[in-house]
């Protein structure tokens, strides 16, 4: 199988420096080719600004959605971008890794997303209509494969439990699995979290190593999270709110996960 690793930490010598060169030597070992996006080694740019499109009047008033727009249908967008869609649609599988900073993915990561995520590319493709808003939630561009989420932080576990002061990380990470990953097509594997990540020494690093490797060797094999897709009928469209009859006790986003 194919599978791209998408990765942002600033220092190879960390745990996530570590971990990024274990899984890449054990998918390879188990015989998957593997591409990275290393995107502070690439000094990737993280503003999406007028400058993504190779050809625009400079006086032209820049409008992020319709640039983007213009830009990859016309073949116009930088080479950066085309580059990383291009690893998209090769890859079968997605990860991305990261530290947990500020309740999010590093700024780096999320122009990543900004960029790459081009308007015709993940978002604002199929049909939008009464019956349907969209290929999108469950279907889209990515439908059909699969992503993951390798996530470190300081935090405690319990921190980030049902009743941590952080909340819950299933709704932490929410806007990034459902938003990033689920919205253009991807079916998504629970995450991958390292909690307390200043406590690793030798020890607890093997063991961490070898929970990740279970997790590489059973990404075709796991279940995906359940998000409910859009079009499928659990929406009223095109209001996109669920349907009363579906979880009628649950809000938030537990409902949308069936």
């Amino acid at each position: 199988m194919n599978i791209l690793l998408v990765y942002a930490h600033p220092e190879p010598k960390s745990l996530n420096g570590s971990l990024k060169d274990f899984s890449v030597k054990h998918l390879e070992d188990a015989g998957h080719v593997v591409q990275v996006s290393d995107l502070y080694a690439m000094k990737w740019k993280a503003s999406l600004d007028a400058d993504d499109s190779t050809d625009r009047p400079a006086d032209a008033r820049f409008v992020p959605s319709l640039d983007s727009k213009r830009a990859f249908e016309h073949g116009l967008q930088s080479e950066d971008i085309a580059l990383e869609q291009d690893k998209l649609r090769w890859a079968d599988a997605v990860i991305l890794q990261f530290p947990l900073w500020w309740f999010s993915m590093p700024a780096i990561l999320k122009g990543w997303v900004e960029r790459v995520y081009a308007y015709g590319f993940a978002y604002g493709v199929g049909e939008h209509s009464d019956a349907r808003w969209g290929d999108r939630y469950g279907e889209g561009t990515l439908a059909g494969k699969r992503a993951m989420l390798v996530v470190t932080m300081g935090g405690w576990e319990s921190h980030y439990s049902a009743r941590g002061i952080n909340g819950p990380i299933d709704d932490v990470l929410f806007p990034i699995q459902h938003g990033v990953l689920y919205y253009p097509g991807f079916d998504v594997l629970p995450p991958f979290v390292i909690y307390r990540t200043g406590r690793t020494d030798e020890a607890r690093f093997a063991k961490i190593r070898d929970a990740l490797g279970q997790r590489l060797d059973d990404l075709w094999q796991a279940a995906p999270i359940p998000f409910r897709p859009q079009n499928a009928g659990a929406y009223n469209i095109p209001e996109l709110t669920l349907r009363p009859e579906v979880a009628p006790d649950q809000a938030g986003f537990a409902a949308h996960i069936g």
